[in-house]
This record gives structure tokens, sequence and C-alpha cells, in this order.
């Protein structure tokens, strides 16, 4: 999947071995592609993502059962417009066009698109003109969500029009003979109130999908590959502890075992007893070979002074490959590196050609040029968070290690803002253990994606014991999400953010005020840098 976005070396979802029933998804860049093979997965059939020109070979293969063309920024009728190869439209399965993909199959099928008299965006209230097995268990009409300019002007011959806005008289459209659909809205978001269900009505109506496909499934294929990848080689894996390098780890242990050899680097950044924690729950529980190296002071000092936080991320980007580089040396050659990148840390980190870099990951835009490995080994890189912890499951890891509150590989340093300090990293360090606490013992460990404290580096006047303080702020940041991509500020019970507030103030030195982060994303990020 995404493999123009891959680095050499990195293990990719290639359909080689997978006889099963599959989806191909192929992308014409659009923002919401990857959503569109999160709904096909949800739905149970295996779905792979693969850039629009992608050869023949990879498109149709055993156990095809049906393409979904995503949308796309271009209009099909530029000159340097994105298109597939001819022989997609002879593959013999249905085939489904979103936005961009309707405008791609009319083009090519002899319709006609141009410029909309009036552009639909976000959402919009589509009719419903025609019964039709793409729309079983719709109404009459629908909330839809639309992005697009151009518009289908004309039909191909032998389509007919299943749904039509105030704006768009060709929402929908189907050749069943050919066995090709097209909708101009968006399915997969959620604003499209039954996106799914016309989803699902593709799988299993139109391209008869069984729906058996499970995570586990993922796994197999995914350790073949990684055992078929590195061969006889080495292997050093990035274990930060998190919930991504934990199950990369795993999969890569149980592909090569012992010639995994695990890094953990104790930066100086990390929350309170997490090392502790990371080398007793992956050495002792889970049987990984684990060095712990402590370079706490030579990432502390790298930092000192450095205030703008893309720096900081790829500061702490090169730190972290020069670590593994140096440890890698101490053990033999080795070939390959593990990372646990998953597809959110692409995206933000501009991850196709025409996305927008919104802060560099350090494990993806972080990386330095000159990297001292044959190449990665990222496993996760196509999936979201919440896949993540289901392969995690699959693959036998404990639950409570699985749902452990996500971590950024950065660590503090994006939690603290401006220069890093020692006293600013107790702070942020207290306050977070005294969050996560109090959030187990109200039990809303499971309803909430993520929580943590944030030092922004203001200072407040306040009161306490009948004097004046000029002391510290303290943020609290806690969301709701399913893929990290969009999430909701998570509406903590008011008697909880009292305790929480209260111990904070009175237990964390230098500590004068709580607040409390109440916002989204967009328009804001989940971490603060």
């Amino acid at each position: 999947m995404f493999d123009r976005f891959v680095p050499k070396g990195a293990v990719l979802e290639t359909g080689k071995t997978m006889t099963e029933e599959k989806i191909v998804v192929l992308d014409f860049g659009g923002q919401y592609s990857q959503l569109i093979a999160r709904r096909i997965r949800d739905a149970h059939v295996f779905c792979e993502i693969l850039p629009h020109d992608a050869e023949l070979s990879r498109i149709i293969v055993p156990g095809l059962k049906g393409i979904v063309f995503t949308g796309g920024p271009d209009s099909v009728y530029a000159d340097d417009a994105p298109r597939c190869d001819p022989g997609v439209f002879s593959a013999g399965v249905p085939i489904l066009g979103i936005c961009y993909g309707m405008h791609l199959l009319s083009a090519e099928l002899g319709g006609s698109v141009g410029a909309a008299r009036k552009s639909e965006f976000g959402r919009t209230d589509m009719k419903i003109t025609e019964a039709h097995p793409l729309f079983s268990g719709f109404g009459e009409s629908t909330i839809v969500w639309m992005n697009h300019n151009d518009v289908v002007l004309a039909l191909p011959k032998g389509f007919r029009t299943l749904a039509e806005t105030e704006s768009c008289p060709y929402a929908a459209a189907a050749d069943d003979s050919r066995r090709f659909y097209m909708v101009q809205y968006h399915p997969e978001v959620h604003h499209s109130v039954l996106g799914t269900t016309l989803i699902r009505n593709f799988l299993f109506n139109i391209c008869g999908c069984t729906g058996d496909w499970k995570m586990g499934q993922l796994a197999d294929k995914l350790i073949a590959e990684i055992r078929e990848k590195a061969g006889d080689k080495k292997v050093l894996s990035a274990l930060s502890g998190g919930v991504d390098s934990s199950v990369a780890s795993v999969l890569v242990h149980k592909a090569i075992g012992d010639r995994l050899t695990c890094i953990f680097v104790d930066h100086g950044l990390l929350r309170k007893n997490e090392a502790r924690e990371v080398m007793q729950f992956y050495r002792e529980s889970l049987g990984l070979k684990i060095i712990m190296v402590d370079a706490s002071e030579r990432f502390l000092s790298k930092l000192s002074g450095v205030t703008d936080p893309e720096r900081k991320r790829k500061i702490i980007g090169e730190e972290f490959i020069r670590v593994f580089e140096e440890e890698a040396k101490k053990i033999g050659a080795v070939d390959y590196l593990v990372q646990g990148t998953i597809y959110p840390d692409v995206i933000e980190s501009g991850g196709s050609k025409k996305a927008a870099v919104i802060k560099s990951h350090h494990n993806v835009g972080g990386l330095p040029e000159n990297i001292d490995f044959k190449g990665f080994i990222e496993p996760l890189r196509p999936l979201f968070k919440d896949e993540v912890r289901e392969l995690g499951e699959a693959l036998g890891i404990p639950r409570h290690l699985v749902w452990r509150q996500p971590f950024p590989g950065p660590g503090l340093a994006v939690r603290v803002l401006g220069e890093i300090t020692p006293e600013k990293l107790r702070m942020v360090r207290e306050s977070d253990a005294i969050l996560r606490e109090e959030v187990a013992l109200a039990g809303l460990e499971q309803d909430i994606w993520q929580y943590f404290t944030v030092f922004p580096n203001v200072r407040t006047v306040g009161v306490m014991g009948d004097g004046r303080t000029y002391d510290n702020l303290i943020a609290i940041r806690a969301v709701t999400s399913t893929d990290a991509m969009t999430v909701e500020f998570a509406e903590l019970p008011w008697p909880v953010l009292r305790k929480i507030s209260e111990r904070i103030v009175n237990e964390v030195d230098g500590v004068n005020r709580v607040v409390f982060d109440i916002t989204s994303k967009p328009p804001g990020t989940i971490e603060w840098e």
C-alpha cells in the first residue's frame, strides 16, 4: 500500500500471496483515500490501496472482487490529469468511481465532464431518483458530503441516473450491464449519513463479497512478507514502548525470532516510570531481546536552547537514528531498522506529492538523509491506530499493553512548549502522572482515546496561603477518536476534572493554574507541537 510514499526497503502489502477475496482501491490523490480502505476493512473485506498508475498485474490478481477509484484534486480534462491502465476497465469486476473517480469513468467511457455551474462543498441534500441495489436501505433522500468543482455533464452510453442534488443532475449513476457505478459525493466520510451503507452495498450487493476477512489473516501475511524481506539478516527495532512500535516489534519477532534486537532509548523525555515499565512489559512479558540505552544527557544537550517545534522533532529524529546506528555496530552487521510508523504519521508529515506538511514526525519527515541501514521495515505504515490495536490483539499481545496510552516518539519534547529544561520536564511528568492516575480511578481509561498534560510555558498570577504567586500553567488534553485523523475533545466529568486540577496545583511545585483544552482536530492537532 502507498508504495509511492514508502522509503526503499519498507515492507508493503503487495498482494503477492493473498488469494482471498479482495477489493483494490486505486488512489488518485484524494484526501479521503485511506478512509475508503478503512470502511472496506471495517466490513471485513480485505482491501489494498495502489497508486493510480500501478501495473495491471498488481491490480488484476486472484481473488479480485471489485475496484474503487478514489477522489482527487485534479480536473479529469486537464492535460496532466492522473489516469489508470486502460486494461482496468476490462478487468471483469465491478468498478465504483468516487468524485474524481466518477469523472474518470465518465471521461474514459465516452461521457462529458466540465466545470460545475455551482460548486458543492460540505453537507448536501441528495434525492434518490431510482431504486437500485447500490442504494438499498436508503429512503427518498439522504445527506451526503460533497467536495467538487467539476461534474459529469453527460453520462456515457449505457449509464442511467440514480440520484441528483439541486446543483448536480448526476449525483450517482450506474451501468449494470458492465457493472460500472459512480457517485459524485464521498460516502467514506462520516458526514455522509448512509455512506457506510453505500460502501457495504457495493461490497455485498454488487461485488458479492462474503465479508469473512479477519485481522489475523493480515498478521500472517505481514509475518510472511517480513520473513522474506529480512532473509537471514539481523534486524534492529526502534522500540519506544508505545503501541505502534510494540506491535511492529512483535510482528518482526514472530517472523525472525532472536535475529531481532530491540533498542529502547531513554532520551530523557519519557513519562514518569516509563523506562521501568517498558523493560518489564516487553522483556519479561513478551520475551523480546531488548537493549536499553540511556541517552538522556545526549538528547537534552542537543535540545538545549531550541524552541522551534519542527527543529525539536528533526533533532530527535536524527539522534534516534544515530543511537540506533551506534548500537547496531556493537551487535554486528544490521541491515534493517524496524519502525512503528502508521498512516497518520505519513499524512501529517506530507506523505504524498500534494500533501501539506502539518508536522514532521520523527520517524517520517524528521529522519536525516544519510542513514546507515539498508532499509526500513515498517509493516504498520498503511494502518490507522485502531487497526494497529486490533492487529496487536490478533498477535496475542495482552490487551492492557495494546490499549496503553499512545505516546509520541519525541516524547515530552512536544508537550513542553519552548525551550526544554529539567524543571519543565519535572512539572509535566508529575502532572501527567496525576492525570493518568485519576482517569484510571474514575474508570475512564477505555472511554478516552488519549489524555496527557502540556507545559505551555505560560506563567500566571495566583494566590496560595494568603500570598501572591507567579507560577506556571498546566494544560490538560483529552480527546476521543478512532483513527487519530479527526478527534473531538473528551467531555470529562466535572468532578474528575476538579480532582485532577486540585491535585496538580497542590502536589506539583511551581504550578498554580490548570486549564482544559477543548479544541477538536481539525483545527488543532492532538499534540500541541
